[in-house]
This record gives structure tokens, sequence and C-alpha cells, in this order.
């Protein structure tokens, strides 16, 4: 599952009726918007970036719209694939993170717990 942040750019005076639009949509969901600037932050899901990216297209092609772009972007698979990265170690994970026989408390860091040794 991805879901996506987007920032709609309209001008002022259509800031009411796009963000009505948004709010009745079924492609994405609103959040808030600041009037002042005519901006809208609405967020997308989809099953994969193509299916977000079509639902982006959605948006950009409202009337009023002068812009919806991508902001912020998670992605389910990614997110599991970097924790799997840290359960196994690997060069990458200071083997001091996964020694359980060390307090949290008693690291100390001074930038580099690569190099670092309790």
């Amino acid at each position: 599952m991805n879901i996506s942040s987007i920032v709609v750019q309209v001008r002022q005076e259509h800031v009411d009726e796009v963000v009505e639009t948004l709010k009745n949509a079924d492609f994405c969901d609103y959040h808030f918007h600041d009037k002042s600037i005519g901006k809208i932050i609405v967020t997308v899901e989809g099953e994969n970036i193509s299916e977000e990216i079509g639902k982006v297209k959605q948006i950009q092609a409202l009337p009023h719209v002068i812009s919806a772009e991508m902001m912020m972007a998670y992605s389910e698979e990614e997110l599991d694939a970097e924790r799997s990265k840290l359960e196994m170690g690997g060069p990458n994970v200071p083997p001091m993170l996964n020694d359980d026989s060390i307090r949290a408390e008693d690291i100390v860091y001074n930038g580099d717990l690569k190099k670092k040794d309790i």
C-alpha cells in the first residue's frame, strides 16, 4: 500500500469550489487548505505508484486546478524492506545495537556508532 500527500494549487477565488470537489471525491482524502495562498492538501492511496499517479492526474484534471504535485510518499513495501535490513544486521548496523545486554542509557553517541565501542 502506498500513501502520498498532494499539494494542490488553485487561485484564491476558486479554493472553496475545489475544496468541495476534493472533499466529495472518491480518489483522495481532503485534509486542509490555506485560502490566502490557494494551497490545498490531500492524500491519495494506491496499491502501487501507478495507481497513485492515476489519482494525481484526476486531481490535475479538475477545473481550476493549476497544479497538483506529490510531496511526500510512503510505501509499505519499502518500509518492510528497511525493517528487514535492520533486523538482519549487516554491515550498516553496528553490532552494539543488536546486543540485548547493552542498555540504551549506556550508549554514548558521539556522531558515529559504527566506530564506537562501549
